[in-house]
């Protein structure tokens, strides 16, 4: 593959893309649909059967697994993972009824902060933000905020520990084996420095 072929997005043929705003070296695959005010940053995986219907930007290297949708209100920042199957919702109080149904304007935003993952299967209810480097365990539902750097596992999700940028679960020291120390801040973890060793 050339430079410039590497530079460019792949759309699958069998993808339904109504946009133009798709990032170099993004990957759309089979079967996923691309709504027209979407925009999809550089470097992102879209996985087959993946709907996006947000009007707010997906950041740069996201990874969207099989089988998700990525309704309005929902906002992926840079670096996000999101497991085959995972769901966002995008309305609390859902109605069919034309009488009751409310409009987009009141419903919250869902907001996954870089470099958070979700696994397979999870459910992320409407409202909450997923922190920084957060990781919300696979069939978990998220009911709730979660914190910088926080594990959350079950149904409802609750706090499990807390796990590196790296992914790695951390030592009670908080230090991880990559050589990245943190340190408490608010309802997460900061990073505050590097054992010397070189980290990826």
């Amino acid at each position: 593959m050339t430079r410039k072929a590497a530079a460019r997005a792949f759309i699958h043929p069998l993808a339904v893309v109504e946009t133009r705003r798709i990032g170099a070296g993004t990957r759309v695959w089979a079967y996923a649909h691309v709504m027209a005010q979407c925009r999809i940053g550089k470097g992102c995986n879209i996985g087959e059967g993946v709907f996006v219907e947000t009007s707010y930007p997906i950041g740069d290297h996201c990874v969207i697994k099989n089988g998700v949708a990525v309704w309005e209100k929902v906002r992926l920042e840079d670096r996000v993972f999101i497991g085959p199957a995972a769901v966002f919702t995008n309305d609390r109080i859902p109605r069919a009824d034309p009488r009751f149904k409310r409009p987009a304007a009141l419903w919250e935003t869902t907001r996954v902060r870089t470099g958070a993952s979700v696994g397979a299967n999870a459910t992320i209810v409407s409202g909450a933000t997923l922190g920084r480097w957060c990781l919300v365990g696979a069939g978990a539902v998220v009911t709730r905020d979660v914190g910088d750097h926080v594990l959350v596992l079950g149904n409802p999700a609750r706090p499990a520990g807390y796990v590196c940028e790296c992914g790695l679960r951390l030592s009670a020291n908080l230090d991880c084996q990559c050589g990245r120390r943190y340190r408490r801040r608010g309802r997460g973890l900061a990073l505050r420095g590097r054992r010397r060793r070189n980290a990826p």
